[in-house]
């Protein structure tokens, strides 16, 4: 048994008890309620339910809860990346779950991808959890592949090209609890149509913005998903440049982003297969392109992109990024910066409502936002996420021209040829292209721009310091 005062090197562990309803929490244990803190909806886990009920997957949500949980209540060191999590989680078959071949392949996921450390043991369940009743569910017989699918311009265009190829042999995975319209999802025939729990922070409150968890459970759903419909690959949809960018040109101090990296489903693959005693393999399909040169294929091939459009990239929630009432994309974090650049490249364009800071030719940051939005001082949040987000492509778009980079190339082709069984050299010649292509359509988007534009402004001026004394490199 371990105990909440578990000795460690370096931070105070953080001590999460998940229990069940009704159950005690020892003394200096954090209180983690199934039915208070996790919530699970019948109807949705329902639409994982495709033959006899295995106890493994609802588990295994209540682990990705609990981590989830984890990871946002408690807030990482104003010095340091790291924290130290002492987790313990009710399951139906413990000795399944602390067996050697489990417990070591989810630490080393779990690990990798946060940067953290985790020390994670299962106890029995008092009551075996509530079976969802068996639906009649429109599961394909000859589901091939699974998709995480998400609002993401990625996602959509991937999920396109990739149904082009495979037909019906492809079924998506929602990764929202949501659909696409905004409201859920009520139509019950359809598997795996929403993430089928929730999670109430309650008085501790969600206080870690990082949320890197989040690679966990989206590989965790989409895994289960391949394994219940017999699949057994999941495709990814991210481009080189999501996948690869952030732990090439991490943001900041920030710990690298293996999230959508094959390193991380790897070890993904190795904790499933212990677990569920199956293989699940995840695939990259568009690993060497760009995000642009993905879009600009979809939009050229599939009769159904214009939707495209409809997609969300931004980082940022309702009440950050409201105009007048009406949700939009804040056009300045990471990912909108990176979408936007590609939409150019790709020779495509939206409106400009679609973002609050509709004209980034703007002489200034707070020009260039739409009338009424009242967030455009130079400072706090959604000015350092603008900043990061700038930096970071252009860190990436500037990586080939650094003193340095051959053996930073070197060590991640070395990774990337592990991972996906290519050769050394094949690796580092793919990086170097995909690398290259990013840094022209780079240059190309905030040459678009011009000389006055605040986005150029902050690149020429980035090898000192950002604006403002903001965020440095």
């Amino acid at each position: 048994m371990v105990s909440a005062r578990t000795s460690t090197v370096g931070p105070t562990p953080y001590c999460v008890d998940v229990v069940e309803r009704g159950l005690p929490t020892p003394s200096r244990w954090i209180r983690c309620g199934i039915d208070e803190n996790l919530t699970f909806d019948v109807a949705r886990l329902q639409t994982y339910r495709l033959g006899n009920w295995d106890t493994r997957v609802y588990d295994a949500f209540v682990l990705a809860a609990a981590v989830q949980y984890c990871d946002q209540t408690k807030r990482r060191p104003s010095t340091a990346w790291r924290r130290d999590f002492v987790l313990r989680v009710p399951v139906h078959d413990p000795d399944n779950w602390n067996s050697i071949a489990v417990s070591t392949t989810l630490q080393d996921a779990l690990t990798l991808l946060t940067g953290d450390r985790w020390h994670i043991t299962f106890k029995p369940r008092r009551a075996p959890a509530l079976v969802p009743p068996q639906g009649n569910l429109e599961l394909r017989q000859q589901t091939n592949v699974v998709i995480p699918f998400s609002d993401g311009l990625d996602s959509r265009a991937v999920a396109g090209l990739m149904e082009l190829e495979l037909g019906r042999r492809l079924i998506r995975v929602r990764l929202g609890r949501k659909s696409l319209n905004g409201r859920p999802p009520r139509n019950r025939r359809t598997p795996f149509a929403s993430i089928p729990y929730g999670i109430r922070y309650g008085k501790t409150n969600s206080v870690e913005t990082s949320a890197r968890s989040r690679g966990f459970k989206f590989a965790l759903l989409s895994g289960v998903a391949a394994y219940l419909s017999g699949a057994g690959e999941v495709v990814m949809s991210e481009s080189g440049q999501g996948a690869l960018g952030p732990v090439l040109a991490p943001v900041g101090q920030a710990y690298e982003d293996y999230r959508n990296h094959p390193m991380f489903t790897d070890r993904m693959t190795l904790f499933l297969s212990a677990l569920l005693g199956d293989d699940v393999h995840y695939r990259y399909p568009r690993l060497w392109h760009t995000k642009a040169e993905t879009v600009a294929e979809f939009v050229t091939k599939c009769p159904d992109a214009r939707d495209w459009v409809n997609t969300r990239s931004c980082w940022q929630g309702q009440r950050h990024v409201s105009v007048s009432g009406k949700m939009r994309q804040c056009g300045t974090c990471a990912a909108c910066i990176l979408r936007r650049m590609s939409v150019h490249a790709a020779q495509l364009s939206e409106p400009n409502y679609t973002y609050v800071w509709e004209d980034l030719r703007a002489t200034e940051y707070k020009l260039g936002a739409a009338p009424g939005f009242k967030k455009t001082q130079s400072a706090g949040a959604l000015y350092e996420y603008a900043i990061a987000g700038v930096l970071h492509c252009d860190d990436l778009a500037s990586l080939l021209r650094l003193p340095g980079t051959p053996f930073i190339l070197d060590r991640r082709a070395y990774q990337l040829s592990h991972s996906l069984g290519i050769s050394l050299n094949d690796a580092r010649r793919k990086l170097v292209r995909l690398l290259k292509k990013h840094a022209e359509e780079w240059a190309s988007f905030v040459s678009s721009l011009g000389p006055k534009s605040f986005v150029t402004q902050w690149v020429e001026r980035s090898d000192e310091h950002a604006p403002g004394g903001g965020i440095s490199r």
